[in-house]
């Protein structure tokens, strides 16, 4: 069983405060609110299942299985707030303990506050308690090579590029490449996520334009 709920606090390299928590009943207007604003924009990177027989999840059920997986010890399912407002979602998960001691995780934001830092600021701060705090190894994220954004969030925080998985997710109705990017706990040589993203740490392990094939070109 892991400790849960769990409340992260940090600010953007501006100086942004922002806190990650749980998803909670009483969100349901909020979160669908944001959701369905940003439908279009988040729909080509969104998971997809390929069960045609699959039925849609309610906002109530959601919030158990979230509650029962993050008490279980298996996923850290956060909610990215500022001021109280979402502006997001985080999840760790697959959370593997033994002679693997790894996760992963994956996120989205609100369109009105990409480009802020709110990505890699939560990222950052998860990461950090899991490599921390939950005494783990490593933690992966997993990119489609075309989402120039989300590539942008693992550069600024230095996660080394791991290569390609062909076909590796169902996304946007169909089975995607996604390329794997991670840090252990070697990779930061006693130092945090945090400390990277605040002290601009450009380090060519999660330099990703132009070396990652079939990632975003950078403009000469």
């Amino acid at each position: 069983m892991g400790p849960w709920p769990v409340e992260l606090h940090g600010e953007t390299p501006t100086g942004q405060p922002i806190a990650l928590n749980e998803l909670r009943r009483r969100d349901g207007d909020q979160w669908r609110g944001v959701r369905d604003r940003n439908r279009d924009w988040l729909a080509e990177w969104e998971a997809t299942s390929p069960d045609e027989g699959s039925h849609v999840v309610t906002f109530p059920a959601l919030v158990r299985h979230y509650g029962k997986e993050a008490r279980a010890g298996r996923m850290l399912p956060f909610t990215i707030r500022i001021g109280g407002r979402i502006v997001g979602q985080l999840s760790v998960f697959g959370i593997s303990r033994g002679s693997l001691m790894s996760a992963a995780a994956g996120y989205w934001v609100d369109r009105d506050v990409a480009g802020q830092g709110i990505a890699p600021t939560a990222l950052a701060l998860a990461g950090d308690h899991v490599l921390g705090s939950l005494r783990l190894h490593r933690i992966e994220v997993n990119i489609r090579p075309e989402n120039a954004n989300s590539l942008a969030v693992v550069r600024k925080l230095g996660f080394r590029d791991e290569g390609l998985r062909r076909s590796y997710l169902h996304i946007n109705g169909a089975w995607r490449d996604h390329r794997t990017f991670a840090v252990t706990t070697e990779d930061l040589r006693g130092g945090t996520l945090m400390e990277r993203l605040h002290n601009n740490h450009t380090s060519h392990i999660g330099d990703t334009p132009p070396q990652v094939p079939g990632g975003p070109r950078q403009e000469t």
